[in-house]
């Protein structure tokens, strides 16, 4: 029998959902397993979420009581914390206006000033910007951008990558040890060559160099996450990497797309990071940090000689249109995160998180199991020889007062840049000790 909302409540408002009786939290609870599917789980779940009933700072808030210093900034996004005064004044400006409008064959302000602000925030000559609603549809989108303007069908990528969830984007993650492996022979076969290394070494330039040459006349461009792969496995890799891949593409006449999702504004130490490769791509994906972590908005950014191809070439017009396209208050969430990142205060703030993950988890070395301990700004990575233990790693970092949410061999962090020294000192302790529960050791 399904669970059932008590009698005489309605859907809507706190009442209705018995906020301060004791056994609200085992409704809510019961509820959840019934009929809410949680992401890369089963259906119901093995275990139990934890109801997280408010948040602020950096803090999580527990329905028991507990709080949590949040080392996940919410999958990478909540890069200010939570309830951000200017991010929340923003949205309740916004809203005194209009929530939403379709952006066929209207605009808004809102959208016009975020699209301008991300053009000169952009590296390069990326001057055209198509609002998407997440970032695997960003993606969906650029690898539109590239069939329509260049005549190839398939894409190079490098293994480890990961881009998304959806069809198109899954077909250029990792078809054998990512997260999607599961729908080969469903999905577009592409051309993969090896994941990067730490250092270019003359060995790996050469089997990039022969990828392009055996495979660039059908292909209609690259497609990479930049320095950084991310939920591939967390690895990063040389800058020059990157630098020569601008130069191959630019030799064999191909687009670079450059997936900065995850990397993009600040995460890395620079703002986007192609900018420590010193390159700019054709096309550049961005999301996740977009609008501090308040609503789901992406983009995806392209040079006027795209935009061109795409616009005299058969078609006519970008064919993609979402639906929530633009959305009003995302832009302006959007406007008052990048204004937030405007004086540059978070590069020391990023460079201070830095110095105090390569401190904190530097411990993790002691560890057996442990095969690799790596931080860049704001990210820190403790991998281990064997899958973790998910259950037994995040029960350890919660008893440490902080939330993880570890995955394959990886227990990580990627805080907001407002988390203070102490609370970073907290977080590398308790990916230590995730990492020395979870490992088995």
């Amino acid at each position: 029998m399904a669970a059932r909302i008590g009698s005489g409540s309605s859907f809507g408002g706190r009442a209705s959902w018995g906020y301060g009786r004791a056994d609200w939290i085992d409704e809510l609870l019961a509820l959840d397993h019934e009929h809410v599917w949680h992401p890369y789980g089963p259906m119901p779940a093995l275990t139990a979420p934890l109801p997280v009933v408010s948040a602020d700072g950096v803090r999580l808030h527990l329905a028991d009581g507990r709080e949590l210093v949040d080392g996940m900034a919410s999958w990478w996004c909540a890069v200010h914390g939570y309830r951000n005064p200017a991010i929340d004044a923003a949205l309740r400006s916004q809203l005194e206006r209009m929530a939403h409008v379709m952006f066929g064959g209207l605009t808004h302000e809102p959208a016009v000033r975020l699209a301008a602000q991300l053009v000169q925030m952009a590296p390069g000559e990326l001057r055209h910007v198509f609002f998407a609603d997440s970032g695997s549809v960003a993606v969906e989108v650029a690898l539109k951008m590239c069939l329509q303007a260049r005549p190839g069908r398939r894409f190079l990528t490098i293994r480890g990558g990961y881009h998304g969830d959806t069809l198109g984007a899954m077909a250029i993650c990792d078809p054998v040890d990512g997260m999607h492996a599961l729908f080969r022979g469903a999905l577009a076969e592409h051309v993969f060559v090896d994941r990067p290394p730490r250092r270019l070494e003359p060995a790996y330039a050469a089997r990039l160099e022969d990828a392009f040459a055996r495979h660039a006349g059908g292909l209609a461009g690259v497609v990479v996450e930049p320095v950084v792969q991310g939920a591939g496995g967390m690895w990063f890799y040389d800058p020059a990497v990157v630098g020569l891949l601008r130069e191959l593409c630019d030799r064999h006449g191909l687009l670079l797309v450059l997936d900065e999702i995850a990397t993009g504004f600040g995460r890395t130490g620079a703002l986007f990071a192609c900018e420590h490769a010193g390159v700019a791509p054709d096309i550049m994906c961005i999301g996740k940090a977009l609008t501090g972590g308040y609503l789901t908005l992406a983009a995806t950014l392209c040079t006027p000689a795209v935009a061109h191809a795409i616009t005299n070439g058969e078609g006519g017009a970008l064919m993609h249109g979402p639906t929530y396209m633009a959305n009003p208050l995302a832009c302006a969430a959007a406007l008052a995160s990048l204004d937030l990142l405007a004086d540059g205060s978070w590069r020391e703030s990023v460079a201070r998180i830095e110095r105090g993950l390569a401190s904190g988890l530097h411990a993790a070395w002691k560890l057996p199991g442990v095969e690799d301990v790596r931080v860049l700004g704001a990210i820190g990575v403790v991998q281990l020889a064997r899958e973790v233990d998910v259950a037994a790693a995040t029960n350890a970092a919660i008893e440490h007062g902080v939330w993880l949410r570890p995955f394959r061999n990886l227990v990580y962090t990627m805080p907001p840049y407002i988390t203070t020294d102490q609370d970073v000192q907290k977080i590398g302790r308790a990916v230590v000790a995730a990492a020395a529960a979870g490992g088995g050791a």
